[in-house]
């Protein structure tokens, strides 16, 4: 049975699957899970998205889009929704109302948050969740996207392509070294990289980063932003943080960051342009 909701199995699609993407025409035929129509260019599409708690509106109106291949900083004070608007895209939160598009046809509002991550969405939280017990390698391994069914569990045998994708892994994350180390003896910031490249391993379409610098030293974090970078346009990435050195290692000069206030989006452009916005200065930058 598969723990972790955002490392799914995309081999055996339940009736949440087949119920919004199996009906959906996508260029002249039927979708199949983990096809993505990304023809306008947009890989994520929210509009607005409203979540209320107890009369409080965490998300208010919010709309954004991410691009194909797009890697996307979100910054904003505590409490400005951020987090919220992944579980929405996650399929953690209902909104109480608005769209949430993966591609043009994946309607996600529609489903559960397994068949979300079987549509091709890992999340990341900010809290590394891996199996301590188990060598970093079966940790990639259990991660793979592959039948996870009884059967085909007891027969599994890792074949050439397998092994060459997990070594291929362990080293684009760096943990060569640690192959045959069980997981819980990592650093904090191994085991940050090590549950990336689990996700990784699902082949995902499009990546949610909660705040992954957390807790991490400074070589820690532009270790991290070095293999961002490193991923940047092999799949989509919204990373949410707080750490601006962070975020401008990621950002860049041309990179677009989104600021988020009360739940909406208060300002988009360039790090640099952000930071000289007024608004975005007297309710984050400028506390």
């Amino acid at each position: 049975m598969n723990e972790n909701p955002m490392v799914p199995d995309l081999s055996h699609p339940d009736e949440n699957d087949r119920r919004a993407l199996s009906g959906v025409a996508m260029m002249g035929r039927a979708v199949t899970p983990g096809e993505i129509d990304t023809s306008h260019g947009a890989i994520l599409y929210l509009e607005d998205v409203t979540v209320s708690f107890d009369g409080f509106r965490a998300l208010n109106a919010l709309s954004l889009s991410i691009d194909v291949g797009e890697l996307r900083c979100i910054i904003g004070p505590n409490g400005a929704g951020k987090t919220t608007m992944m579980d929405v895209i996650t399929g953690k939160t209902s909104p109480d109302s608005g769209k949430v598009f993966l591609g043009q046809t994946i309607d996600l509002t529609r489903m559960n948050e397994p068949s979300i991550a079987r549509a091709g969405i890992g999340r990341k939280f900010q809290k590394p969740t891996v199996f301590e017990q188990h060598p970093v390698w079966e940790n990639l391994e259990l991660a793979m996207k592959t039948d996870k069914g009884w059967l085909a569990s007891l027969r599994a045998r890792l074949d050439r392509g397998a092994q060459a994708r997990i070594e291929e892994t362990l080293s684009l994350i760096r943990l060569e070294g640690e192959a045959r180390r069980p997981a819980g003896e990592l650093s904090h910031g191994q085991k940050q990289r090590l549950e990336i490249g689990m996700l990784l391993m699902q082949q995902p379409a499009l990546l949610l980063l909660d705040e992954p610098a957390a807790g991490m030293t400074d070589d820690e974090t532009m270790e991290l932003a070095a293999l961002l970078n490193h991923l940047r346009g092999t799949c989509s990435m919204m990373v949410v943080e707080h750490d601006m050195e962070f975020v401008a290692a990621l950002a860049g000069d041309a990179g677009k960051v989104t600021v988020m206030a009360e739940g909406r989006v208060l300002a988009q452009g360039t790090l640099d342009e952000v930071k000289r916005d007024a608004a975005v200065v007297e309710s984050y930058l400028g506390r």
